[in-house]
């Protein structure tokens, strides 16, 4: 069993920086892959960031490469998404979500077996 809570989100202008932190709680945490999603209002969940259990491997969307840098930190069981350059169209609520059967890392919203409440992430123009 994973609990997952977000923080950091908030109301930002754009071209700014916003850094998101996903406490976990469990003992899968680090044995398990970490991803990044977000859904804006009227529209489906889309991937945004995947890491490996280790750190090692990380996955972008096209629309945050260059941008946004997952990271973790498995002694404190924290996620975090560092968000640069942020972009009107990055207005979403950001949620974080656990794959505790996949250790590698994975874009596919279906291999998260759990998620956080989500967090308001608002770009204002």
């Amino acid at each position: 069993q994973v609990r997952l809570v977000e923080s950091g989100g908030g109301l930002v202008q754009a071209g700014g920086s916003l850094r998101l932190s996903c406490a976990a709680s469990g003992r899968t945490f680090s044995n398990s892959a970490m991803g990044w999603f977000r859904q804006a209002l009227g529209k489906e969940r889309e991937f945004v960031a995947a890491i490996s259990w280790n750190g090692g491997i990380t996955y972008y969307a096209n629309s945050v490469k260059g941008r946004f840098t997952i990271s973790r930190d498995n002694a404190e069981s924290t996620v975090y998404l560092q968000m640069n350059s942020l972009k009107p169209e990055d207005t979403a609520v950001y949620y974080c979500a656990a794959a505790s059967k996949i250790a590698g890392g994975t874009m596919a919203r279906s291999s998260y077996d759990y998620w956080g409440q989500g967090t308001q992430v608002t770009v204002s123009s």
